[in-house]
C-alpha cells in the first residue's frame, strides 16, 4: 500500500468522525510517513511502519470525546417542528426512565467488573502480608531456639510467597484484561455515533 492509498483508506474509515478532526488525523499521518521516507524508508515500508488502518481508527475514535461524536451525530438537519417538539416532551416520562436504566445497568456491571479485579488484588494482599508476618514469626522462632516451629513456619511462609506471586500475576492478567475490555465497550458505545454516513444523506 502507498501513501496515497493508505491515506484515502483512513480517510474512508474515518468519515463518521467530524471533518475538522478528519483531515486534521489524516495531515497528522501524512506528515508522518514523510518523516519516516526521510529517514529512509521507502513509501511503502513507510506505511507499514505507521501500523494499520483499523487500529488507527480504532484509536482514534477512543481519543475523542463521546460527547463531541453525540453532538456532530445528532445535530439535526433541520429545525425541529413544534409537532415534533411536543412528541419529545410528550415522551419524556417514557423515554428518560429508561435511558435512566440503561446507564444505571451499564454502570453497575462496570463497577462489579472492577469490584472483581480489586477482590483479587485484595487476595494477592493478603498473601503477601502473610507471608511477611509468618516470615517475622518464624525469625523468631529460630532466635528462640525453636527450630521445628521455625523450619515449620518458614515452609509456611514459603507457600504464602508463591501464592502471593501467583496470584500478582493472576491481578496483573485480570486488571489488564478489565482495561481492555473498558477500551472495548467505549469503543463499541461510540461506534453508532461514528458509522459511515451514506452519500445520499
Amino acid at each position: 500500500m502507498n501513501k496515497a492509498e493508505f491515506l484515502d483508506a483512513l480517510r474512508k474509515a474515518l468519515s463518521g468522525l467530524p471533518i475538522d478532526e478528519v483531515e486534521q488525523r489524516v495531515e497528522f499521518y501524512s506528515e508522518m510517513i514523510d518523516d519516516r521516507m526521510e529517514d529512509g524508508l521507502n513509501e511503502e515500508e513507510a506505511v507499514l511502519d505507521v501500523g494499520s488502518v483499523a487500529e488507527i481508527a480504532d484509536q482514534i475514535t477512543a481519543d475523542i470525546p463521546l460527547g463531541r461524536l453525540v453532538k456532530e451525530r445528532i445535530r439535526p438537519k433541520k429545525k425541529l417542528s413544534g409537532w415534533n417538539i411536543t412528541l419529545i416532551i410528550l415522551g419524556f416520562p417514557v423515554w428518560l426512565p429508561l435511558l435512566a436504566a440503561v446507564f444505571a445497568v451499564a454502570a453497575a456491571v462496570y463497577t462489579v467488573i472492577w469490584s472483581v479485579d480489586i477482590s483479587l488484588w485484595a487476595v494477592f494482599t493478603s498473601f503477601a502480608g502473610s507471608f511477611l508476618g509468618i516470615a517475622v514469626i518464624s525469625a523468631m522462632y529460630f532466635v528462640q531456639g525453636n527450630i521445628t516451629i521455625a523450619l515449620a513456619t518458614s515452609g509456611a511462609a514459603l507457600v504464602c510467597a508463591g501464592l502471593a506471586i501467583l496470584s500478582f500475576f493472576g491481578c496483573k492478567a485480570a486488571t489488564k484484561g478489565t482495561i481492555l475490555l473498558t477500551k472495548k465497550l467505549a469503543l463499541g458505545i461510540k461506534r453508532p455515533f461514528v458509522r459511515k454516513v451514506d452519500n445520499n444523506e
